[in-house]
């Protein structure tokens, strides 16, 4: 069965996207849209598809709608779709904030319409590996995460990364990577501890997270704006670790070590630029009638939004959603 998606939005995230519908051939890309018909005309004619405005794209004959605009838009585009019965994959952060990502979440599972946080790094073949060797006990009970993604930007205040009323910032848009791959394997913390920096305009330049539990396990992870990073990720268990990386969030290889055995490097390269596979599992998930992914499910992007909005306030950050004309 052929899945056909429609794509919100036309920054650089959805051209990313886009180009993997190349390698996936049970996946159709049919509309694009934006803000104004000109705009995702432009974007959508040299693709082959139709450009329509976000009020018609949320309401189009779709299979399901991938919303890939600035955070603060993502709560109303994907709130219009469920409402016209149109499953979403609603790209990262998942919205500004956790009442708005609750709202969503909610939405969906009173009407039963499929929908997901785009957290590709979840479906890479590094990280299904890391999960397996997770799962056979491999590295014993696992204790703790450390994970770091910083990338140097130059300050803009004009720009979406910097600027607060498009969700800026190194949390929102760096964080949500070290935190989901925390929260992935070892589950939502009991408590957050954050310290950072920010920019002249109050949005954050750093931050540095102590995700803790009550049984004793930890993670600790540290994302930035300014400087960029080893961008690795550890899984520390009992009887050894596993390390992914660099990129964790795209990684291609692991690093497999245990108690006694020398180290094992195993290779698992993506499929396209890695974003086919959310691309695949999507449409698995609703050939399959499901509401819900299992690897990305609701509860687990509610708990990773949860830690992203206690490190903001204790860094003097309140996010906040925008609006989307859908007039």
């Amino acid at each position: 069965m052929t899945t056909r998606w429609g794509v919100a939005g036309t920054g650089g995230m959805a051209e990313a996207f886009l180009d993997d519908f190349a390698v996936v051939p049970d996946a159709e890309l049919v509309a694009i849209g934006s803000r104004t018909l000109e705009r995702a005309e432009a974007f959508a004619s040299p693709r082959g598809v139709v450009g329509m405005t976000y009020a018609d794209v949320v309401a189009a004959d779709l299979d399901v709608l991938y919303i890939a605009t600035p955070h603060p838009q993502h709560r109303d585009l994907a709130l219009a779709a469920i409402a016209h019965g149109t499953p979403v994959l609603v790209e990262k952060a998942f919205t500004a904030t956790l009442d708005g990502a609750r709202e969503v979440v909610a939405a969906a599972r009173e009407a039963g319409v499929f929908c997901m946080e785009a957290m590709w790094t979840r479906l890479q073949p590094a990280v299904a590996t890391a999960r397996e060797l997770v799962a056979a006990g491999e590295i014993g009970e696992v204790t703790s995460v450390h994970a770091d993604l910083g990338a140097h930007r130059r300050y803009d205040p004009t720009h979406r990364l910097f600027a607060p009323e498009l969700g800026g910032g190194a949390v929102l848009d760096l964080g949500v990577y070290p935190i989901s791959f925390a929260q992935h394997f070892l589950g939502t913390p009991d408590r957050v501890t954050t310290s950072g920096t920010l920019f002249p305009n109050g949005t954050d330049a750093t931050a540095s997270l102590l995700l803790s539990y009550d049984d004793g396990r930890g993670a600790a992870l540290s994302t930035s704006l300014q400087a960029a990073t080893g961008v690795r990720a550890t899984i520390i268990g009992t009887r050894g670790s596993i390390e992914l990386g660099p990129e964790f969030h795209h990684p291609t290889r692991l690093v497999l070590r245990r108690e006694g055995d020398p180290a094992q490097e195993i290779d698992a390269p993506a499929l396209g630029r890695g974003y086919s596979h959310e691309i695949i599992h999507v449409g698995e998930c609703l050939a399959e009638g499901r509401t819900e992914s299992p690897l990305v499910p609701l509860d687990d992007t509610l708990g990773v939004q949860w830690v992203m909005q206690e490190a903001l306030e204790q860094l003097g950050i309140t996010p906040v959603e925008g609006t989307v004309d859908l007039s």
